[in-house]
This record gives C-alpha cells, structure tokens and sequence, in this order.
C-alpha cells in the first residue's frame, strides 16, 4: 500500500469526473420568484445596473456568478441566460404590482413591460437596499402567486 499522509490523497489509478448538474428551470410564476430569490441569496443583489461589469472590461468571472439585480436574476433564474421570456416578463409584471417606492409614485401600468421593469429595478435601487430584503419580497410574492394560481 503507498505511504498516505495529510497532503498526498492516493488516487489508485482512478480518474475524478468533472459533472455539472444543471436545475431545471422553473415553470410557475411562484418557481420563477423562487428561483430568482436563491439566485440573489446566493450571489448577492446588485444595484445600479442588471450585473456588474456586463461587458466584461475588468470581471473575467462568468456573468452568472456574478450579483444580479432583481430583474435579470429573474430572467436568468427562468431562462439560464439574461432574456425576455413570457414567464419571466410576467413574473416581473406580479412583482411590479406589489411593489411601492414612495407614496408619490406614479401610477404603474402593469400591462406595459418596460414600465414593470422601471418600476421593480428602481425599487431595488434604493439606497440601504439588501439582499435580505430582496428575498424576502421574492418569497412573499412567490407565495402570493402560489396562493391565488
């Protein structure tokens, strides 16, 4: 038998196996809000911008692993990847309804994208914003969704 110390781990003759295990992407409202809340819990929340560095100028680490902001941790928790789908534009949409800033807000017309998108990104933007609190609206809409589907 070879000599075994604390820093030299015997293979004999085996070969480790590199293997990604991929989670399906959500197909609920209420999956895709969870989804997105363990993406931030994570990685952390982002402000500012969808990701930090989004076209790699300084970051050499994969965009995924990076901290995401609200809206595109939903995009990427529904998709894999930061785009539009109909799951992830609703998603935004519900999150968007629940969601208050200030009391003088205007009025957010919940049937146009763009203005969901605004609305959710500038809530996640407020100063002293966490990641704790990103969740835990996440989780709380997710359960919403979850109870009214």
């Amino acid at each position: 038998m070879p000599d075994v110390s604390a820093t030299s781990v015997p293979t004999y003759g085996r070969r480790p196996v590199l293997t990604t295990v991929t989670a399906p992407h959500p197909t609920t409202l209420s999956g895709a809000l969870r989804a997105a809340a363990r993406l931030i819990a994570a990685n952390g929340h982002h402000q500012g911008d969808y990701l930090p560095d989004p076209f790699n100028r300084v970051l050499r680490t994969p965009r995924l692993s990076r901290p995401l902001s609200i809206v595109a941790a939903i995009r990427v928790a529904v998709s894999g990847r930061h785009v539009e789908t109909e799951l992830s534009e609703r998603a935004i949409s519900v999150l968007a309804g629940r969601l208050e800033i200030t009391e003088d807000d205007p009025v957010v017309h919940l049937d146009r994208p763009i203005e969901c998108e605004m609305h959710v990104a500038a809530w996640g933007d407020v100063e002293g914003r966490t990641t704790e609190s990103v969740c835990a609206v996440l989780y709380a809409a997710a359960d919403a969704a979850e109870v009214t589907a």
